[in-house]
């Protein structure tokens, strides 16, 4: 069974009659990617905030299963503990945190009831260890854990910065929503490298974005077209660049000349 299961997924914005989802299908397992393209107001970063338990979305039918498990039981918290990943497309900046402090707080809550059993902190020596392996292999400046959390940081800074939360989290599914957003080819370039030193056979990753560009790095398995609450197209990598060369227009109409 793929260790991410949606079936049916519809969800409303909160407390309104507003649907967004109008019915996903999708299925996810560690060691694939996966991507997700669509215009603007396709539902593609509700779909993010929905599986991360977002308060702002009700979801009112289907079902997500997180290896057998019911996510949608789950709080914003289980989920993250289970091993699901969101990195945000606008990273808030937290002055006076440090890029150190923080993530040491986000370790130290995984720890807390994760599976392992312990509730125990990370010790320091060992968390200076991995922050400073995991920085050195996403080839980020170690001066970097010092800064406060994303407080003047640029657009690839942010973006490099939520590679690293994954690196240190260890997913076993990673959601990266619009992670390509608003970087120079530069950054692209540096960012991809790490998510593709990351994703392996202990993670899996579905990534949102607006444009091909990202998949000329990120090798996708499967591409999913979203339009309207839908995934109305599903392929290989190369619908991507189908989608790069003729436009959300052409499968538009090829949807509706198909009845879908």
């Amino acid at each position: 069974m793929p260790d991410l299961v949606i079936r049916n997924l519809h969800a409303n914005i909160a407390d309104s009659d507003t649907e967004i989802l109008k019915g996903i299908d999708l299925e996810l397992s560690k060691g694939e990617i996966h991507a997700i393209m669509g215009p603007n107001g396709s539902g593609k970063s509700t779909l993010s905030h929905v599986l991360m338990g977002h308060p702002g979305y009700d979801v009112t039918a289907g079902e997500v299963l997180f290896e057998g498990q019911n996510l949608l039981d789950l709080g914003a918290d289980e989920r993250s503990r289970a091993g699901l990943f969101l990195s945000f497309q606008y990273p808030f900046a937290v002055p006076g945190v440090t890029v150190a402090n923080f993530i040491r707080m986000a370790v130290n809550a995984h720890r807390k009831g994760g599976p392992d059993g312990t509730d125990d902190p990370i010790r320091i020596p060992a968390y200076r260890k991995q922050l400073m392996e995991a920085m050195e292999l996403l080839e980020i400046d170690k001066s970097m854990a010092s800064r406060s959390l994303n407080d003047g940081f640029s657009g690839g800074e942010k973006k490099r910065f939520e590679i690293l939360q994954m690196a240190m989290l260890k997913p076993k599914i990673a959601i990266l929503d619009e992670t390509d957003s608003g970087l120079d080819i530069d950054a692209l370039r540096i960012v991809s490298e790490g998510i593709n030193r990351l994703i392996g056979p202990d993670m899996g990753a579905l990534i949102i974005t607006h444009y091909q560009r990202i998949l000329d790095y990120v090798t996708p398995d499967h591409v999913h077209i979203l339009m309207d609450g839908r995934i109305v197209r599903s392929g290989g990598a190369e619908l991507a660049h189908e989608l790069e060369a003729s436009g959300y227009a052409n499968i538009s109409q090829g949807v509706s000349s198909d009845g879908v």
